[in-house]
């Protein structure tokens, strides 16, 4: 048995709450070298003061294998405990019929009478996570206001350019795209069956981003004005559409008040130590990119002297940010928040901000820009979710870019499952392509097919999906900006094939949501690197999906409600099958 690879960590994404009266149990093996645990578990006051009853550790519950990613193999059990508090251990059996019990004290022999008697010995209690249960229904829809939709040509910026969703946008240029825009194509959004809008920012700012912000209470004159943004929001309520706004709390733009009266004052100013100013007077060197500067005296965002930091660790600055967040939930009725640049951010800000956010609305959805592993914000106390940039990377690293093999692929998703609850799973956002990235119809080199099964495969994972604005109709951009062309308003009949695709991806989506966002998820790959199998079960139901990603077509009898290239029980390159019984 080997004991190195024999892992549990209590009150985490390894023994949690999963729902009021349901607690998920995880333990990690070295793959393949453990055939069956068992859960001891129950009352641990039992042991000393119900001498009446049986010993708990006696009746034990098997653990199922839920996942292997290549080095380590994942065991869960799901119990329930009256008393609502738990004492638990393992009991593991190794391929030659060793056995040994894991508990809070180590290994310990299953003859060890003393021990199992010591309800010292297991580990014990159990904590629980928020996660507002309407984001397991939401299919996000990504909008960047300046190039969503034109509404109303009245408040364009100077130089504003004519609307072409062909063009290839320089990073300070101006199309017109407002709020107004918004609310005119929101029965489109609705027939799309999309239920979330995640808005880029809109307050004010002198970029077409946004993301420099000037005033945090005033929605950027070029996009409308505060009272279109209300009425906007009650439209999208009355069609059961929730809305996310970015907040960018981690830097500041130059043109707000606060950095002029630094620039103005230096460490005299009231605001010195709102930010990282390295050396008085806060200066820097301009360079041919706007964006751009490698000496400036002051900490920035990247190397953009145009955003400098912010010192979240001072109270002031806290205040003033937390007054912000909650100006608009209490004004505005947002659902959530999207974090920008979360992890350069102080972990007691977020945990001050949670609580603040939940306060006023508690099922308020936090969402974490992070572009990693994200376990310390995720125990509950921070985010709900994070932007799950390692996962569908993962995806279009195996499906598009060839990169990872399929069973490269199972245990790269495998591994970041175990990372969190199954709970947090499932307030994923699952992102494809995004105002940081390039369109996923460009990383597929203009492959619809690709992309369509690309698409299908990140809609059956754990977690909300979310489409960029003009990805349903298959529009193309390389990096910021490219990636930021105006929308597609009148599309061509391949435009229109995509647009089709996407509708009725969503509707299965929005249909079977609960099968995919509670089912148990099994990941397999199939041999020789042919293709990978996706299982959902809850209770009778059952949803089995095939992708072929090799080069050859695979024999395949599932009766289909989606598939593409299937034909005559054969499943081409690039094609996918979904069928659901029950």
């Amino acid at each position: 048995m080997n004991l190195a690879g024999i892992y549990h960590r209590p009150e985490s994404e390894m023994a949690y709450l999963y729902t009021k009266d349901v607690m998920h149990i995880r333990l990690k093996t070295a793959q393949d070298d453990i055939t069956q645990v068992l859960l001891l578990h129950g009352d641990p006051y039992s042991l000393h003061s119900r001498p009446d009853l049986p010993k708990f550790y006696k009746h034990p519950t098997p653990m199922k294998k839920i996942h292997s990613d290549g080095v380590y193999d994942y065991w869960q059990a799901a119990i329930t405990e009256p008393k609502r508090r738990l004492a638990y251990a393992f009991e593991l059996t190794d391929q030659k019929g060793g056995q040994l019990i894991y508990a809070d004290k180590g290994f310990i022999q299953p003859t060890d009478q003393k021990l199992l008697d010591d309800a010292n010995t297991y580990f014990q209690d159990i904590d629980a996570f928020h996660a507002p249960k309407w984001v397991e229904k939401t299919v996000w829809y990504q909008i960047f206001p300046e190039r969503f939709a034109n509404g109303d040509s009245t408040n364009d910026p100077t130089g504003t350019k004519p609307w072409d969703p062909q063009t290839h946008p320089g990073r300070q240029d101006f199309y017109g795209g407002d709020l107004q825009g918004v609310f005119d194509h929101l029965d489109d959004l609705k027939k799309l069956g999309v239920n979330g809008l995640y808005f880029n920012p809109l307050f004010k700012a002198p970029s077409n981003h946004k993301y420099d912000t000037q005033d945090y209470y005033q929605i950027d004159p070029h996009f409308g004005d505060a009272q279109l943004f209300k009425k906007m929001i009650v439209l999208a309520h009355q069609k059961g559409i929730r809305v996310m706004l970015d907040a960018v709390f981690n830097h500041i733009g130059d043109q707000s008040p606060m950095w002029q009266d630094v620039l103005k004052y230096g460490q005299s100013s009231r605001y010195a130590d709102w930010f990282h100013v390295n050396q008085f007077p806060a200066t820097y060197t301009p360079t041919a990119n706007f964006e751009f500067a490698k000496d400036a005296t002051y900490d920035t965002f990247d190397y953009t002297p145009h955003m400098p930091k912010l010192n979240t660790a001072n109270p002031a600055v806290q205040n003033y940010l937390l007054d912000i967040a909650k100006y608009w939930v209490r004004e505005f009725d947002i659902d959530a928040w999207r974090l920008d640049v979360a992890n350069e951010i102080d972990h007691h800000f977020w945990r001050r901000f949670h609580n603040e956010m939940l306060a006023l609305k508690d099922d308020f959805y936090i969402l974490g820009e992070i572009w990693h592993s994200a376990q310390p914000w995720l125990n509950g106390d921070e985010f709900t979710g994070v932007m799950n940039y390692d996962y569908t990377g993962a995806i279009i690293s195996c499906l598009i870019n060839h990169e990872l093999s399929s069973q490269g692929l199972v245990n790269q998703l495998s591994r970041q499952l175990m990372l969190y609850r199954d709970q947090t799973n499932a307030m994923m956002f699952n992102v494809l392509d995004s105002h940081d990235t390039a369109r996923i119809m460009t990383v597929a080199h203009g492959d619809a097919a690709l992309v369509r099964q690309t698409l299908v495969f990140t809609f059956l994972q754990p977690g909300c999906p979310s489409i960029y604005y003009g990805t349903e109709y298959g529009m193309t951009g390389s990096s910021d900006p490219d990636c930021r062309k105006p929308m597609n308003w009148h599309p061509d009949a391949k435009a229109l094939a995509m647009y089709d695709f996407v509708h009725d991806l969503i509707k299965l989506r929005q249909k079977n949501w609960q099968l995919i966002a509670q089912g148990t998820l099994s990941l397999a790959a199939l041999p020789d690197d042919r293709g990978i199998v996706i299982k959902r079960q809850l209770h009778h139901k059952q949803l089995t999906a095939v992708f072929n990603t090799g080069r050859n077509s695979l024999a395949c009898q599932l009766v289909p409600i989606i598939s593409q290239g299937l034909q005559k029980e054969r499943l081409r390159p690039k094609g996918f099958v979904i069928a659901i019984q029950g």
